[in-house]
């Protein structure tokens, strides 16, 4: 593994839900972690606002599910404006090319010599990614080709692999584009629960629109992906569910931040392989 104490938070630009990125960061930071920040074209992800909001009362839950001290973390957070120096993974990633693509062969065979070298400077800066949730990621993280080839570096290195809530979803569709197997088969994972998902109320920043529920249930698109021999664990009525095993380090939704930076503490610092199962 590398030692060079940076980890990459991917986040996306139509909202991130506050204490999935600033609990785990700050258990990360306190162990001597710095974090570097991007989302799909370096527009600054804006924070959602039940996110911050300590009378939002969650539907499924039935309860307020930000806690005050988790609100003034995350407002803290918010004003340092780190954000504002969030970078483009536009800029870091090449696009593959379309099969319609003028002289397609010599196309991809570039893209995936500028996607090795492109894979190969992330790993020589971080030691690890970081995939943040909210509704936002729905939108420009999930089935994003750059994140994909981000998450894919990672893995083909043994470098651990965070992901929480609906950032989860991408694991799911990192695909070698080949041999097309999700890289969680045979995992133990957890996300974001049938129980826990809106009949309404699907919102992203910067739109009005209401999108409903969620457009796909992820815990079963994860029970699908962990096939033949792996498995999904919602944990349904216990109050945190984070999984380890590696490289990945998952959690099923806010109530968890917390311990899922303990967890990518001990996986980054400790060697911890296997927890939660």
């Amino acid at each position: 593994m590398s030692a060079n104490g940076k980890i990459l938070a991917v986040m996306s630009e139509w909202g991130y839900w506050g204490i999935e990125l600033v609990g785990p960061l700050a258990k990360l930071q306190e162990a001597g972690y710095a974090f570097d920040f991007v989302t799909p074209r370096g527009k600054r992800s804006p924070v959602l606002p039940p996110s911050v909001d300590a009378n939002y009362v969650d539907p499924p839950l039935g309860i307020c599910v930000t806690t005050p001290s988790d609100a003034e973390m995350v407002k803290a957070f918010e004003a340092t404006n780190r954000l504002d120096a969030t970078l483009a993974l536009i800029d870091m990633m090449p696009e593959r090319p379309y099969y319609s693509a003028p002289d397609f062969l010599r196309r991809l065979e570039s893209y995936y010599e500028a996607r090795r070298k492109a894979q190969q400077k992330l790993l020589d800066t971080y030691d690890s990614i970081l995939l943040v949730g909210g509704s936002g990621p729905i939108v420009d993280i999930v089935n994003n080709q750059r994140v994909h080839d981000l998450i894919l570096g990672f893995h083909a290195a043994g470098r651990p692999i965070g992901a929480i809530c609906y950032g989860v979803a991408a694991l799911v569709f990192a695909r070698d584009f080949n041999e097309r197997m999700s890289i969680i088969s045979g995992k133990h994972v957890t996300g974001h629960c049938i129980e826990y998902d809106y009949h309404d109320g699907t919102g992203f920043v910067g739109t009005d629109f209401n999108m409903g529920p969620p457009p796909y249930v992820l815990e079963y698109l994860l029970r699908d992906a962990v096939k033949p021999h792996g498995a999904y664990h919602g944990n349904f009525g216990k109050r945190t569910s984070v999984i380890v095993d590696y490289p990945f380090i998952t959690a099923r939704s806010l109530q968890c931040s917390h311990e899922f930076g303990d967890r990518f503490v001990d996986v980054l610092k400790h060697g911890l392989t296997r927890s939660g199962w």
